[in-house]
C-alpha cells in the first residue's frame, strides 16, 4: 500500500511539471526567430530543431526523476557493515592467511545447542567471502581437545605455534555466544576473534548484540532480503526472521562476515 501511494505521488509530480511545460503545436508557435517572428516549417529549422530537443530532454529527464523516485524494485540500498562494535588490523591484510579453523563457539547462554547452528551459519557466509580457506573444529574434537586450550584464555607463541602444527592453520577463530534469546523477541550476543597463529596478532574481533526488536535491526533486515535474496522477495521473509532462530541466525552471520 505504501508503495502504491508512493507511485501515485510521482504520478502526479509527473502530470503538474509536464503542464508546466510549453506545448508542442503544429504551427510551431513556440519556436522564434531572432527577429521575433514564428518558424515557418514545423521543426525544419535549426532553432525549431533545437527548441524539440530540448523540449524532449527535459520530458526524459522528467521520467528518469520518476522511476528513481517511484523505486520500482530495481534500486537497492545497500548498508554500511551493521556491526558498531568491531576492529580490523590495520597493518595486516587478511589475503595472506590461508587457511583458518573456526572452533565451535563457546556458549554463555541457556540455550546450549545454538552454538552448533551459529558456527555452521558462521563458517557458510565467511565462505562465500572467499578470503581464505576454512575448516570447521568440534570442541570434542579429538585434535582440539589433545591441545588442552581454555578458549577464552590468551595463549602464548608456543601454544599458538601447537594450534598451528596440529589443525593445520595459519590463523583461529575463537568466540562466544554470550547472548541467545528467542523470546519474546529473538536476541544474539556474539564474541569473536580471529587471531594470527604465526605471531600472534589479532587480525580482527568483534562484539555485538543483534535485537529484533530494535528499529535499526528490523530496517538492515529488510535490506539484507532485498540485496541477498531478491529472487521472490516478500514481506513475509522480514517477520520470518524475527520469530525463526534458524533465518535470525543466517542474517546476523551474513552481517558478521560483512565487517571482514
Amino acid at each position: 500500500m505504501n508503495r502504491m501511494n508512493s507511485t501515485k505521488t510521482v504520478l502526479s509530480y509527473l502530470v503538474a511539471r509536464c503542464s508546466s511545460l510549453p506545448p508542442l503545436r503544429g504551427d510551431n508557435s513556440c519556436f522564434r526567430r531572432n527577429d521575433g517572428t514564428p518558424a515557418k516549417a514545423a521543426g525544419a529549422t535549426p532553432e525549431a530543431r533545437a527548441c524539440s530537443l530540448t523540449y524532449i530532454s527535459r520530458v526524459a529527464i522528467l521520467l528518469l526523476q520518476a522511476a528513481l523516485l517511484s523505486g520500482c524494485g530495481t534500486f537497492y540500498r545497500t548498508p554500511a557493515p551493521a556491526a558498531d562494535y568491531y576492529y580490523l588490523n590495520p597493518h595486516k591484510s587478511l589475503t595472506t592467511v590461508g587457511r583458518v579453523a573456526i572452533v565451535e563457539l563457546d556458549n554463555d547462554s541457556s540455550y546450549p545447542k545454538i552454538s552448533a547452528d551459529v558456527t555452521e551459519k558462521l563458517y557458510q557466509s565467511l565462505q562465500k567471502k572467499q578470503i581464505f580457506g576454512l575448516t570447521v573444529v568440534r570442541q570434542n574434537d579429538p585434535l582440539w581437545r589433545s591441545l588442552q586450550l581454555d578458549l577464552d584464555s590468551k595463549y602464548a607463541l608456543k601454544q599458538l605455534a601447537a594450534i598451528r602444527e596440529t589443525l593445520k592453520c595459519d590463523a583461529i577463530l575463537l568466540g562466544t555466544i554470550t547472548e541467545f534469546k528467542p523470546y519474546p523477541h529473538m536476541t544474539i550476543g556474539l564474541r569473536l576473534k580471529l587471531i594470527d597463529l604465526r605471531d600472534g596478532q589479532l587480525l580482527w574481533a568483534l562484539e555485538q548484540i543483534w535485537d529484533s526488536a530494535d528499529k535499526t535491526t528490523e530496517y538492515r533486515i529488510k535490506n539484507y532480503f532485498r540485496s541477498q535474496k531478491r529472487a521472490g522477495y516478500a514481506p513475509l521473509h522480514e517477520q520470518l526472521v524475527a520469530v525463526s532462530s534458524l533465518e535470525f541466525i543466517k542474517f546476523v552471520s551474513y552481517e558478521v562476515a560483512e565487517t571482514l
